[in-house]
């Protein structure tokens, strides 16, 4: 028993990713144009950066402003050699006019301030856009094009390196399904809220009787539990989602993201020693108003455009909502099938909800606390079993 302790400690700590377990690779990329004038900023990882160049020279773990200054050219050039943008057939030459850093919520990015002119005007622009593409096939940039006032974003992938901006190309059709695939990706790729809502929906197949959790007698009652549980959840952050990115409430990151944490936490503890069993869904309530200040933190990253705002924050939450719901359809069928077994009872939401608590604990401490923990949780526990 210690040892298989041990070994989902170790699963915990090998599973748990960063600080920010929700981030993925991205760039934010904003350009300005003015008639044949560009202007803009490129907000890259230094995380990111390091990969790439290795801008770490002494090897401590630590990237310092004196190793990012030294190689402030060959930042400059590898970004730049990886984002055409051009115009009427012409490329837009770009150059860095200066290069600072920042801090987004998932750690510390080098800013490089844009500037170019295209030697044609056009109606549109045409921006190929590989930073990382041979690097890391899951890095996206998130484009916010500014032009006559009005903002639009686009989205970058592996599998759509070239967009065309401006003219009529960003029209609202074209900005609501840009923000409901993010919301779809954001549900999907944040860990911290899909093992939030898996610890929710891992006890909906049973029933707590005589102290112990024992088979749901039919799929209806489990049906009826896991869409409380969802419509609660739903309900939730799509308030406080819509107040964050409306700018009506803002709370600071770190709290936001120990609170997802510890909501985390909580949900799978109460798997193991159940205080709530009936009335989840009320649990899903509270903690997703924390997490939907966590999805305005991603939105804000990827920015509203001011042409279409409404349009884009609710095909962000419907992105969120259609993510949720492939989890749970592809959850409950078959944790239903399988609920009678003692694998599902002691493995399953047992042995799972252990783990998840081990995970969360170290997101927690993380975050709350600005330290790197699970790196040496991995290697003391490796040395334990």
């Amino acid at each position: 028993m210690k040892r298989l302790v041990a070994l989902l400690l170790l699963l915990a700590a090998c599973t748990a990713t960063p600080v920010q377990a929700h981030k993925s690779s991205d760039a934010y990329l904003t350009l300005i144009r003015d008639g044949t004038a560009l202007s803009g900023q490129w907000d890259i990882a230094l995380r990111d950066l390091d990969n790439a160049l290795d801008l770490d020279a002494d090897g401590n773990g630590e990237i310092t402003w004196g190793e990012l200054r030294a190689r402030r050219a060959d930042v400059a050039a590898y970004a730049l050699a990886r984002l055409v943008v051009s115009a009427a057939g012409e490329t837009c030459p770009l150059t860095t006019t200066a290069q600072l850093v920042d801090r987004h919520t998932d750690g510390a990015y080098a800013v490089l301030m844009l500037a170019g002119k295209c030697a044609r005007g056009g109606a549109t622009l045409a921006v190929d856009y590989r930073l990382f593409a041979d690097l890391d096939p899951q890095h996206r940039g998130l484009l916010n094009y500014v032009e006559n006032g009005t903002s639009r974003s686009v989205v970058f992938a592996p599998e759509a390196p070239r967009q065309i901006v401006g003219g009529d190309t960003g029209g609202p059709l074209a900005q609501i399904l840009t923000y409901v695939h993010e919301g779809v990706w954001h549900i999907w790729l944040g860990f911290d809220h899909v093992l939030f809502l898996v610890s929710l929906l891992l006890p909906a197949v049973l029933v707590r009787r005589d102290g112990a959790w024992q088979p749901a007698s039919a799929f209806r009652a489990s049906f009826v539990d896991v869409a409380k549980i969802v419509t609660a959840f739903t309900l939730a952050h799509s308030i406080t989602l819509s107040l964050a990115a409306l700018d009506v409430v803002a709370l600071p990151s770190r709290w936001v993201e120990s609170a997802i944490a510890a909501s985390v936490v909580l949900a799978a503890l109460n798997n193991l020693v159940p205080v709530v069993a009936g009335g989840r869904w009320v649990a899903a309530f509270a903690f997703g108003l924390i997490h939907g200040f966590g999805f305005a933190g991603a939105l804000a990253d990827l920015g509203l455009p001011t042409g279409s705002l409404a349009l884009s924050l609710a095909g962000f939450n419907i992105g969120v909502e259609l993510g949720q719901l492939a989890i749970v359809a592809g959850f409950l069928p078959l944790a239903f099938a399988i609920r009678g077994r003692a694998l599902y009872r002691r493995v399953v939401l047992t042995g799972g909800s252990a783990v998840i608590v081990a995970v969360a604990l170290a997101w927690l401490v993380e975050r709350a606390f600005d330290v790197a923990l699970t790196s040496a949780l991995a290697a003391s526990i490796g040395a334990v079993i």
